[in-house]
């Protein structure tokens, strides 16, 4: 899912192409759209005129609706190169947001890119069931249904069957072998096309895909939902009555400044009432299932990822604030239930979505030392696909490709995490200290008041939506904050790289029966740090400024209290009780460098990137303004309660005493 910042209302290698072009058979052309409406949708991948005309001069475009196995047409556009001497693979996107550029003298945007674009390739571009050009009833997160008995049976994975069948019947110059990928939704279609796939879809790249909406992708944290889904959904929650280039509607602010706008609508329920009217039938089914219930199990798409005949290249980025999750765990179910299929993960030190556009060479202030997108584009994607699809190489991966943020290297490992690790633990200690060493202390807690009233923002600048780059953004305006707990490290002696997923682990309490707990991992700058902030200037430093003391985010995520135990059954929270929480955060692959801090900080607001908790257990989605109550949270941390922070180490590191010292063993 991928939110459309916008009063709320609805709103090469290969010689020279051959410029010959050969008519399709007469099926072909049968089924080709000769007119379509004028007005055209303005998908976010849409390209320049030059753009257009490159693509022009190598490939003549058909337009297509394809008949499904219970007689809906998708709208697909098919590019054909022009060079008719050779075979060609299909390379497959199937989108929620719209093919654009529709019209047969219209020419949009192909592959991913550009070394693809010059192989080449058939590239198909198709609307998804019910969504702009296409029609049927779409329907988010399509429940996959494992027995199909009728041929209205349909799913996304039947949808791509027959896609694919169609196009190796009715498209001329085809060598038989088909790829598919797609980012963020896309990227959804991508791993539904993996399950009983047609046998010549060989190839399949989910990137940044969404698997499982309330366990841990786009709309919910841990429980916690996420607001600017009210965005999303605003704008592209409502379904076509019928066939049509236009976006579904928008969603406009009034005001630039998000962190007001939410705080002064209120709960979710009731900006979806006062702003939208109730008019959004997806966002009142989100709000309608507060818990991991059926409604939500059924959109899990990961139980039935099982049976995996394609080669499978799994993309995310470190900072994916969307998708990063669904990438974990489509490759985790992958591995899972298919030992033997060709599975492999990419991660690089990308925002959503971006290793497809840019060089990559910085996100916020942090510069990462290369072109990562463009190494990524041209010496991983381009060679996977030619290898599976062109049998140009071997197109066998390293297990896993992924980027060392911190030391700015891209590493390979043969296994995700990696086996060369030793479990270790971050005690929070007393005096805000940090270490590899528990606490000894007979007792020992920290605490604070949390105001729901005035909630610790999530960056510090201005946003309606969260922003690409907050997952990496500078965390010193909340450090002096007295609603948030800060335990820091002495500089560390040696490098320290973790590796994995990061898992808190603590003992807590709360004046309230309901309360969040957001847990962040940070990498803390020396004071004479000689590294300067990016020059694309979109962090809060200016271009060239110093990043002294800077207090990098690593990882952060939340809790919500009252699913501390399960997604299906929330318990409340007893006031005043000490209560053990544990939750898993997302993967990183970071080295914490000599001379660095490590840091963790704790709080109970996230705002707006997360939904305010009342402090009491209730329907969160629907609290009214009187719902809302301060309450003071504990974080204990004596021999007994001691609180810490779960890492994998490449290294074994060694407490030297003091409060964080460490020390790396080969």
């Amino acid at each position: 899912m991928r939110a459309t910042p916008s009063a709320l209302r609805p709103a090469s290698r290969q010689s020279p192409w051959r410029l010959t072009l050969r008519a399709y058979g007469a099926a072909v052309v049968a089924s080709t759209l000769v007119l379509l409406t004028s007005g055209t949708a303005r998908p976010a991948w849409s390209q320049t005129p030059a753009d257009s005309a490159a693509v022009r001069a190598l490939y003549t475009k058909y337009e297509h609706r394809i008949p499904m196995r219970d007689g809906v047409r998708l709208y697909t556009a098919v590019y054909v190169p022009r060079d008719t001497t050779a075979r060609y693979p299909f390379l497959i996107q199937r989108t929620r947001y719209g093919v654009g550029a529709y019209g047969p003298e219209k020419y949009g945007r192909l592959g991913p890119v550009e070394a693809l674009r010059r192989d080449p390739y058939i590239f198909v571009v198709q609307d998804v069931r019910g969504s702009f050009m296409s029609e049927g009833q779409f329907i988010d997160m399509t429940p996959h249904l494992e027995r199909k008995i009728k041929p209205t049976d349909v799913d996304q994975s039947t949808d791509t069957y027959d896609t694919v069948e169609w196009l190796l019947k009715n498209v001329p110059h085809n060598n038989g072998k088909a790829g598919l990928w797609g980012i963020s939704y896309n990227g959804f279609y991508a791993a539904a096309g993996l399950i009983d796939a047609h046998p010549a879809l060989v190839a399949v790249s989910p990137q940044a895909p969404q698997a499982d909406w309330f366990g841990g992708d786009d709309l919910h944290l841990h429980g916690a939902f996420v607001l600017d889904a009210i965005e999303y959904f605003a704008s592209w929650g409502r379904s076509h009555p019928a066939p049509t280039p236009e976006p579904p509607g928008e969603m406009q602010f009034a005001t630039p400044d998000g962190y007001r706008f939410y705080l002064q609508g209120g709960s979710a329920g009731s900006i979806s009432t006062r702003n939208l009217k109730d008019s959004v039938p997806i966002l009142n089914d989100v709000l309608r299932h507060g818990t991991y219930d059926e409604y939500w199990k059924a959109r899990n798409i990961l139980p039935h990822l099982k049976n995996i005949r394609p080669a499978v290249m799994t993309v995310s980025g470190w900072y994916d604030a969307n998708n990063l999750y669904g990438a974990l765990h489509v490759y985790r179910a992958v591995e899972k239930s298919t030992p033997q299929a060709s599975n492999v993960l990419v991660i690089g030190p990308w925002s959503h979505g971006q290793w497809a556009r840019g060089p990559g060479t910085s996100l916020g202030d942090i510069s990462f030392g290369s072109a990562t997108s463009t190494f990524f584009r041209d010496s991983i994607t381009a060679p996977f696909y030619r290898g599976r699809l062109k049998s140009e190489g071997s197109g066998q991966l390293p297990e896993a490709w992924v980027f060392e943020t911190g030391s700015n290297r891209w590493r390979t490992f043969d296994a995700w995490p990696p086996k060369e690790t030793a479990p270790r633990a971050l005690y929070l200690r007393e005096r805000g200290g940090l270490s590899f060493e528990p606490p000894t202390t007979d007792k020992g807690f920290d605490e604070y008041r949390s105001d729901p009233a005035r909630p610790v923002p999530f960056i510090e600048r201005q946003a309606t939506d969260r922003t690409s780059d907050y997952m990496i953004q500078d965390q010193r305006f909340a450090a002096r904050r007295p609603d948030v707990l800060v335990y820091e490290s002495e500089p560390l002696t040696d490098d320290v790289t973790i590796a994995g997923p990061v898992r808190p682990s603590f003992w807590v309490s709360t004046s309230g029966t309901d309360a969040d707990w957001v847990v962040k991992l940070i990498d803390v700058y020396p004071d004479d740090a000689p590294e300067k902030a990016a020059p694309t200037g979109t962090g809060p430093l200016r271009p060239g400024d110093s990043m002294g003391g800077y207090q990098q985010l690593v990882r952060g995520d939340v809790l919500r209290g009252k699913f501390r135990s399960s997604l299906e059954k929330p318990e409340p929270m007893v006031a005043g009780a000490q209560t053990h929480i544990e939750f898993e955060m997302l993967d990183v692959l970071h080295t914490f460098r000599k001379g660095h801090r490590i840091m963790v900080q704790v709080q109970s607001t996230w705002f707006p990137l997360i939904d305010r908790n009342p402090g009491q257990f209730m329907d969160i989605y629907h609290a009214k303004p009187s719902d809302y109550r301060a309450t003071t949270q504990r974080v204990f941390h004596s021999a007994a309660t001691a609180s810490r922070i779960e890492v994998n180490v490449l290294g074994v590191p060694i407490g030297e005493g003091g409060k964080g010292s460490v020390k790396v063993v080969p």
